[in-house]
């Protein structure tokens, strides 16, 4: 593929800034495995995920930090096969676990993320991916850019690529899916450009599209029981659906932060962004409450403990609550 495109990567989606074919196309990376870094948890992380009780949260350079005390001490992993950049990650369980990024790359772990093998990369061609989610031990969706998605039945062993249609009015797929959430009944959902949502009733077989009125780039999402779905992005947009997508409605966030992951307990709705940007709501994300950290960190995903407390990721890597006094 031939790129001049440069990729921002922000919580566990990406930003792309430019777009254009380029003459030469992009050099292949040379494979090797993440370097141990001495100050790993500044590094740049992009998004974390829960395996059981443990977080793990991955980004640049193939890091991957574990915490098995709610975040307040982070250590590397031991064994990380490329040092290309991770977007995002998910777990069906404690220990099984899937990390995708940049090269096509898809990572898979069997022991919680202490070790992972490469079970998908394409180095020929930088088309990387953006978001993964897996719904079980074997069934598991990962999207990427310009409308790529690949679909698994046997735990990431094989991935078969599957063709969107286009969106009404477009002769191709071609949009960028930045994030990848599910509800209750295992709907699967992706934010787009373009202010689209797509949706798959069948694991990532097909999609369909929802249109919210919105005209720029959704970043991320979530969704809630009842049928209540959010989507987040560029310049603190932020949309609502109560209807499982089939109408959205803008929600006043108070901020032009663009906002880059979403996080719930209960009624309880975290939003973060660009610029230390913190949106709290505790209404299912009717309505939310705007703060600015001090550190105006780039906030690129966040995880709520068990008491509703946050650990918050960033271009930084991690930063504290400072509600929590974790650091």
């Amino acid at each position: 593929m031939k790129l001049s495109a440069r990729l921002l990567c922000v919580a566990g989606a990406v930003l792309v800034q430019a777009g254009a074919l380029a003459a030469e196309p992009a050099a292949e990376p040379i494979v090797q495995p993440a370097a141990h870094l001495p100050q790993a948890a500044q590094a740049g992380l992009l998004a974390s995920a829960s395996a059981g009780r443990r977080i793990v949260a991955v980004g640049e350079r193939g890091v991957v930090m574990l915490s098995d005390d709610e975040g307040r001490h982070f250590r590397q992993a031991g064994r990380v096969p490329m040092d290309v950049t991770l977007t995002s990650v998910s777990f069906a369980d404690e220990r099984q676990g899937w990390a995708v990024g940049h090269w096509g790359v898809v990572l898979a772990t069997q022991d919680g993320g202490e070790s992972w093998s490469v079970q998908r990369q394409d180095v020929r061609h930088d088309r990387p991916l953006f978001a993964v989610h897996f719904f079980d031990g074997q069934h598991g969706v990962a999207v990427g850019l310009w409308s790529l998605v690949l679909v698994t039945a046997d735990g990431g062993v094989s991935w078969r690529e599957v063709t969107p249609g286009p969106p009404e009015g477009a002769k191709k797929a071609d949009l960028n899916l930045l994030g990848l959430f599910a509800d209750e009944h295992g709907t699967l959902y992706a934010a787009a450009e373009r202010g689209m949502v797509l949706r798959s009733d069948d694991r990532g077989a097909s999609w369909t599209y929802a249109t919210t009125g919105y005209k720029g780039s959704f970043w991320t999402g979530l969704a809630l029981p009842g049928g209540v779905l959010l989507a987040g992005g560029l310049r603190g947009s932020l949309y609502r659906s109560v209807d499982d997508g089939r109408s959205w409605v803008r929600v006043e966030t108070g901020s032009k932060s663009s906002i880059t992951a979403l996080a719930a307990r209960g009624q309880r709705v975290v939003a973060v962004g660009l610029d230390g940007l913190v949106l709290t709501s505790t209404d299912a994300g009717a309505t939310f409450r705007a703060e600015m950290r001090a550190d105006h960190a780039a906030l690129t995903g966040v995880a709520m403990l068990a008491d509703q407390r946050q650990v918050y990721f960033s271009r930084q890597g991690v930063v504290a609550d400072p509600a929590s006094g974790r650091n």
